[in-house]
């Protein structure tokens, strides 16, 4: 078959329709029959049939099996799965979930798992266990792997230094190609996946990168000083994970040298422990927002609690602070009901308005949009929007109130509480995580507690008190 052909069946067979996939659905998620019967076969003790339908399954999908079985069931499937649960799925483990299945596990168990891993997937394995047991686990493995997770726990959590890995390919910049591919052929204690080769001065400080197609592509008595790219992004070793994830995004890195204090290269990170980066923080903002803690359904339910009532505690703290300015107004409610009635809505409104600005705001400065150039900028845009948000909607609720209960005054008392509560609402959205980041505190973590604090208090005491002074309850 000539070349032609073979381009041509490829084609073909790129534009057949796919066959029915019985393992996934539409959404690359395990069908639930297909669950049910790898679990079926494990409570038959058919070791053999569990073993034979998930044998062609991803790390990462076999992963997710083992998350979705109960948790008294995890233990048996695991052991049915013998010789298939390998470190590669422990490394696609959710973290609670792998967290309960180690702690039934032998440390030596758990050290041949972490030695079978890169450095950075061998530390998430053992670094929330008990001090007890991630030193046994450690005293278990080989003195150059140990030395390698020892180092790297020595560095702060979420931080280039946890997440980097310590096997890649440098090579000084006076070799030539061809002594660069022999070398790559003939050393075996050499790293697997790599997409591109520091190139190094002699005191080991990165001064270039080359890619390996550049590398194949050229002759092989060209200098690499000749080829390399000089320009590079490197990060330093306690960059925290989320910029290096900005960097990897901004620049559209797929690998990048990191470097200690006095900048060797010590390390590098790759694009795919970023995926991973980009995916929890995305979520991460949000669920801080609403006080959820980290949002995982595998979490302890103790831990969810702890994480959750805190917030709803500080809620009906400024709740009552809210509560607190209608009691000053018990007489006006009293003579006039409908004040009750329309209050909420004041506060609501506001609130909305409030949780929109923050969320843009939390996100700007997450993703490094908002900084101190453009933050006075930025609040004077928010300022705008929610002039001509607080104007629209004024008017809707001021003609509302009027035509429906017929009394203009209450029609303008209202649209005017609602204008103030929602300009004051945007300022506060943004100027409050500004205000958390100055101050060195996360602003999605109580960002929204002080937004509502504000909007619920100022909405109840705009609309009452202009009641009032107009002497609507009087």
């Amino acid at each position: 078959m000539s070349d032609s052909d073979i381009i041509a069946t490829h084609t073909a067979d790129a534009g057949a329709p796919p066959a029915e996939d019985r393992v996934h659905d539409k959404e690359d998620r395990l069908r639930r029959e297909f669950v049910r019967e790898v679990f079926d076969a494990v409570a038959d003790g058919d070791d053999e049939r569990a073993r034979g339908l998930v044998a062609e399954l991803h790390p990462a999908d076999i992963a997710d099996l083992i998350e979705l079985a109960p948790g008294d069931e995890r233990a048996d499937l695991i052991e049915a799965l013998a010789g298939i649960v390998d470190a590669e799925v422990f490394a696609e483990l959710n973290e609670h979930v792998r967290e309960d299945v180690i702690d039934e596990m032998e440390p030596q168990q758990v050290a041949d798992l972490a030695a079978q891993l890169d450095t950075d997937d061998a530390v998430a394995l053992i670094e929330d266990l008990e001090e007890d047991d991630q030193r046994a686990v450690l005293r278990a493995m080989e003195p150059d792997d140990r030395a390698a997770v020892e180092e790297a726990l020595t560095f702060g959590e979420e931080t280039a230094g946890r997440l980097m890995q310590r096997d890649l390919i440098a090579v000084p910049e006076h070799w030539n190609v061809g002594q660069v591919i022999d070398y790559l052929r003939s050393t075996e204690e050499l790293a697997t996946d790599f997409w591109e080769i520091f190139v190094v001065s002699p005191d080991h400080h990165p001064v270039g990168t080359c890619k390996l197609s550049t590398v194949l592509r050229s002759p092989r008595s060209m200098q690499v000083g000749d080829i390399m790219l000089k320009k590079q992004t490197l990060i330093p070793i306690d960059m925290d994970q989320e910029e290096v994830a900005l960097k990897f995004q901004k620049y559209g890195l797929i690998s990048a040298a990191v470097i200690d204090p006095v900048g060797r290269l010590v390390g590098m990170v790759t694009v795919d422990d970023i995926v991973h980066i980009i995916q929890e923080e995305a979520g991460e903002d949000a669920l801080l927002l609403s006080g959820a803690g980290e949002g995982d359904i595998n979490e302890p339910i103790g831990e969810t609690y702890k994480s959750r009532v805190r917030w709803l505690a500080a809620n009906l703290l400024t709740a009552l602070v809210a509560a607190t300015i209608i009691s000053f107004f018990e007489e006006s409610i009293e003579r006039m009901a409908v004040l009750a009635a329309l209050m909420p809505i004041v506060a609501g409104v506001g609130g909305n308005a409030g949780t929109q600005t923050l969320a843009v705001t939390v996100r700007a400065i997450a993703t490094n949009q908002l900084t101190g150039t453009n933050h006075w900028r930025t609040v004077w845009r928010e300022i705008r929007v929610a002039l001509m948000n607080g104007l629209t909607i004024a008017v809707l609720i001021g003609v509302g109130v009027t035509v429906v209960l017929g009394s203009t005054p209450l029609g303008a008392v209202i649209a005017a509480a609602m204008l103030t509560n929602i300009v004051v609402a945007g300022l506060a959205g943004v100027l409050v995580p500004l205000g958390l980041e100055r101050a060195g505190a996360d602003p999605a973590v109580a960002s929204s507690v002080f937004v509502t604090m504000i909007t619920d208090s100022l909405g109840f005491l705009m609309f009452l008190g202009l009641a009032t002074a107009a002497g609507l309850a009087g």
